[in-house]
C-alpha cells in the first residue's frame, strides 16, 4: 500500500475543509506556533516509512508524552499503581476539579491531568533522577539523543498551571499525592514541554504496536499483556471526553496532546503520529481527527 500518496489525496481533500480550531493559547508559549503547520508519519513494526508535510519539525507533545510517563511507571509498579488511580474514561475535561472532588482524589485514569500528576509523583519515589531517567527513557525509544524538555514551554505552563495546582493540592488533601508538590509539579510541567518531531512519535511507540517490544533493538518495555492494557487504555481515556468520537469515527488506540499532535497505533501493523497545532473544542487537533478518520475509513486499517 502507497501510503504517501494516501496521505497526499487526504491532506489535499481537507483543504475544501474550514479549519476552525485555535492553538492552545492558555498555554502563553503555546500562542505563538505558526497554526497551518501539518506534518504526518507512518512507520511500520517491519521498519518502513512513509511521511507527509511537516513531519520531522518538532512541537510540544504535551499530553502525549503522558503515555511515556505512564509506561514507564507501569513497567515498574505492580497492581498497586491501580489504588491510586483508576482506569475508565472520565467523561468530564481534562483539568475537571469537580470530578476528583466526587472521587475523592483519585484520578479516572492516568491520562487527565491529575492522573498524570500521580503518575509523576510514583516516578519521584521510583527514580534516582526523574527528570534525566524520563528523558533517558524517551530517547531510547525514539533513537535520538537530542530530544529534550522546553524550558521556557515549561515555564510558561508552571506561571499559568492554576488549575494543575488545584489538582496536586487536592489529591494531597486526600493523601494521594506522597512527594513534594513542587518536585512532583516540576516534573509533570516539564515532561509536558518535550519536544518531538512526527517521525520521532512514531517510532518512540512502535512498541506498542509490536506486544511490548522495540523492533529495532528487540528490547521489551512491556509484557504483552501490559502493552494490550495500555492499548486498551488510549483507545478509551486518549482523548478526554471525545475518546468515543475517535473510537467511532478512526479506531485505532491513540493519544493527542494540546500542542495539536495525535499518535495512534494498530497492533501488530504500524504506529502513525499526525500534527496539526489548530484544535477543536475539547483540546484535540481539528485537522489531526479529520486526517485519521479518512486514513482509517481509505486504508480499511483500524483494529475495528
Amino acid at each position: 500500500m502507497n501510503y504517501s500518496n494516501i496521505f497526499h489525496e487526504i491532506y489535499n481533500e481537507l483543504q475544501n475543509i474550514e479549519d476552525p480550531g485555535q492553538v492552545a493559547d492558555y498555554i502563553p508559549e503555546l500562542a505563538h506556533v505558526e497554526p497551518n503547520q501539518f506534518g504526518v508519519h507512518l512507520t511500520t513494526i517491519n521498519g518502513e516509512h512513509s511521511a507527509f508535510g511537516d513531519s520531522e519539525k518538532r512541537f510540544s507533545i504535551q499530553s502525549i508524552a503522558k503515555v511515556f510517563s505512564f509506561v514507564l511507571a507501569y513497567s515498574r509498579v505492580k497492581s498497586n499503581i491501580w489504588e491510586r488511580m483508576d482506569l475508565e474514561p472520565a467523561g468530564t475535561p481534562f483539568n475537571s476539579l469537580v470530578q476528583l472532588e466526587y472521587d475523592k482524589g483519585i484520578p479516572r485514569n492516568p491520562f487527565i491531568n491529575a492522573g498524570a500528576i500521580v503518575v509523576c509523583d510514583i516516578l519521584v519515589d521510583e527514580l534516582a533522577s526523574p527528570k534525566e531517567n524520563v528523558l533517558s527513557f524517551i530517547r531510547s525509544l525514539s533513537k535520538n539523543n537530542t530530544i529534550n524538555y522546553n524550558p521556557i514551554v515549561a515555564h510558561s505552563e508552571k506561571k499559568s498551571g492554576f488549575r494543575n495546582y488545584a489538582l496536586v493540592n487536592l489529591m494531597k488533601s486526600f493523601g494521594n499525592i506522597k512527594n513534594d508538590i513542587d518536585k512532583v509539579m516540576d516534573l509533570y510541567f516539564s515532561i509536558c514541554s518535550i519536544e518531538m518531531s512526527c517521525k520521532e512519535l512514531s517510532e518512540s511507540f512502535l512498541f506498542l504496536a509490536n506486544n511490548g517490544v522495540v523492533p529495532y533493538s528487540g528490547e521489551r518495555i512491556l509484557s504483552p499483556s501490559r502493552t494490550k492494557r495500555t492499548n486498551a487504555l488510549m483507545q478509551t481515556c486518549g482523548f478526554y471526553d471525545e475518546a468515543g468520537q475517535f473510537t467511532f469515527k478512526v479506531g485505532l488506540p491513540g493519544k493527542s496532546g494540546v500542542g495539536g499532535g495525535i499518535v495512534a497505533v494498530h497492533p501488530e501493523k504500524y504506529s502513525i503520529a499526525v500534527w496539526s497545532p489548530r484544535l477543536n473544542k475539547k483540546g484535540n487537533s481539528y485537522k489531526g481527527m479529520l486526517f485519521l478518520e479518512e486514513f482509517t475509513t481509505k486504508t480499511k486499517l483500524s483494529i475495528f
